[in-house]
C-alpha cells in the first residue's frame, strides 16, 4: 500500500518537553532519581471530593453520550463560578463543555481559520496554539516578546502586526511558559483594537485561579464577543480527566456545537459529573491551599536560580513556570537541557518548545515538585553549572 501523508504534517512539531520526560521515564526505569521540571501539570492529586463525585457517578449514573456541549447541571455551575468569583453574568447557554482546553482551542480556531487566515500569537508561547492554526491551514503569526512587554501581546503590538489576512489574535493570561500576566487595563485596549480591526479575540485563561500576590479577572468583564478558554486540569487539578470548557460570543454558539458535534461528540461523561465537585467549598479550600504552596515555591525559586546565574527579568505573577535565559552557561538550550538530564538527573524543557525568538537561550522551569525536589534541584544545577 502507498504511504501518503498530509503536506500539513510537515508543519506539526513534537513537543520537546514530552521528549525530555519519555528520556526521563528511561532513566528513572533504570534506577535514577530524576527531578522533573519539565512537564506542565500539577504534581498534587485530583481533590478528594472530585473523586468522590467521581466514583458516586459512576455508581449512580449510566455511562451514556452527554448533550454535545456538556451536561446543564456543570454548564450552569461554570455560569455560577464566573458570578461568584468574578461577578461576571454569563448565559450557560453560550458554555461547550470540551475535552480539555486543547478541544475548546480547536473549536475557537475551527469556526474562525479559513485557509490562509492570518492569528496573531506570543512568542514564546504554547507550541499547541501555532500547531492547530497550521493544521487548520491557517497561518500564525508569532510575535516576539521580550521583557519589555512582560512576555506578553499588547494592543501596540496586536495593532502594528494586523494585516490584510488578520482575523484574529490570541493572548493567554497567567501565560504559559512565562507566568506573566495581562493587566486588565491592557486587556480592555487589545478589545478595543481587535475590535475596530473587525476581528475576533480569544483569550486562554487557564491557569486562572493560580495567580501570585495579585487577582486574576476574566476578560469576560470586558466584553461577551471574545472566545474565552479555561480547563479543569491546573487549578482544579483535574490533568488526567480530560475536561475544560469553552465560552463563546452568542452569534456562534450554533456553529461551535456543530464543530464540537463532529470532532468529538461529548466530553467525558464521568468526568463531567465529577466535576461537578470541582465548585464545592469543600474543594476550593483545598485549592487555595494548594495554590499558596505554588506561590512559595516560586518564591523559593526564582531568587535561586538566579542567584545562579538564570535571568529571569520578569517576576512571574501567575501559573507554575520560570522561563529563564540559560545563555550564560549555554548557547543551546535543548543540549543544555539534555546534559542537564544526563547528567544530574534533573528534567527542564527547552525554549524550542515555545516558538522561534531566541528559543536557544531560554527554558522553562516547571515548580511542580515540593520545595525539598526544588532545593535538591537546584543544588544538582549548581554543580552541572560549576557553581
Amino acid at each position: 500500500m502507498r504511504h501518503i501523508m498530509a503536506a500539513r504534517m510537515a508543519d506539526i512539531e513534537p513537543f520537546y518537553a514530552m521528549q525530555i520526560l519519555a528520556r526521563a521515564k528511561e532513566l528513572e526505569a533504570v534506577g535514577k532519581r530524576v527531578i522533573h521540571m519539565e512537564v506542565g501539570e500539577p504534581d498534587f492529586s485530583t481533590p478528594q471530593p472530585i473523586i468522590d463525585a467521581g466514583i458516586e457517578a459512576l455508581k449512580k449514573h449510566d455511562m451514556h453520550y452527554t448533550p454535545t456541549i456538556g451536561i446543564a447541571a456543570l454548564r450552569d455551575s461554570i455560569a455560577n463560578f464566573y458570578r461568584t468569583r468574578y461577578g461576571a453574568d454569563v448565559d450557560p447557554a453560550r458554555i461547550i463543555v470540551t475535552p480539555g482546553a486543547s478541544g475548546a482551542l480547536l473549536l475557537a480556531l475551527g469556526v474562525l481559520l479559513s485557509a490562509g487566515d492570518e492569528i496573531i500569537l506570543s512568542d514564546p508561547g504554547y507550541p499547541c496554539y501555532r500547531q492547530l492554526v497550521q493544521l487548520l491551514d491557517g497561518k500564525p503569526i508569532n510575535v516576539p516578546l521580550g521583557a519589555d512587554t512582560n512576555y506578553q501581546l499588547s494592543a501596540e503590538l496586536i495593532n502594528a502586526h494586523w494585516k490584510a489576512r488578520t482575523i484574529a489574535a490570541l493572548v493567554c493570561s497567567p501565560s504559559n511558559p512565562t507566568g506573566t500576566s495581562i493587566p486588565m487595563a491592557e486587556m480592555k485596549k487589545i478589545v478595543d483594537v481587535v475590535t475596530a480591526k473587525g476581528g475576533q479575540l480569544i483569550v486562554d485563561e487557564i491557569y486562572h485561579g493560580l495567580t501570585y500576590g495579585e487577582d486574576s479577572d476574566t476578560a469576560l468583564n470586558i466584553t461577551s464577543d471574545a472566545f474565552i478558554v479555561n480547563s479543569f486540569s491546573k487549578y482544579f487539578q483535574m490533568t488526567g480527566w480530560r475536561l475544560g470548557w469553552l465560552v463563546v460570543p452568542d452569534a456562534y454558539r450554533q456553529e461551535a456545537a456543530k464543530l464540537a458535534q463532529n470532532v468529538f461528540l461529548a466530553p467525558s461523561t464521568p468526568a463531567q459529573y465529577a466535576a461537578l465537585a470541582a465548585f464545592r467549598p469543600e474543594t476550593i479550600e483545598i485549592l487555595e491551599e494548594r495554590r499558596k504552596e505554588f506561590e512559595a515555591r516560586r518564591n523559593f525559586l526564582l531568587p535561586a536560580l538566579r542567584d545562579l546565574g538564570f535571568k529571569i527579568p520578569v517576576t512571574p505573577t501567575g501559573a507554575f513556570y520560570l522561563y529563564a535565559d540559560c545563555s550564560a552557561f549555554s548557547a543551546d538550550s535543548f543540549a543544555f537541557a539534555k546534559d542537564l538530564l544526563e547528567e544530574a538527573y534533573v528534567a527542564v524543557t527547552p525554549g524550542m518548545d515555545f516558538g522561534i525568538h531566541a528559543p536557544e537561550k531560554h527554558i522553562r522551569f516547571a515548580y511542580t515538585t515540593d520545595i525539598a525536589r526544588l532545593g535538591e534541584a537546584v543544588e544538582r544545577i549548581a554543580r552541572f553549572v560549576g557553581k
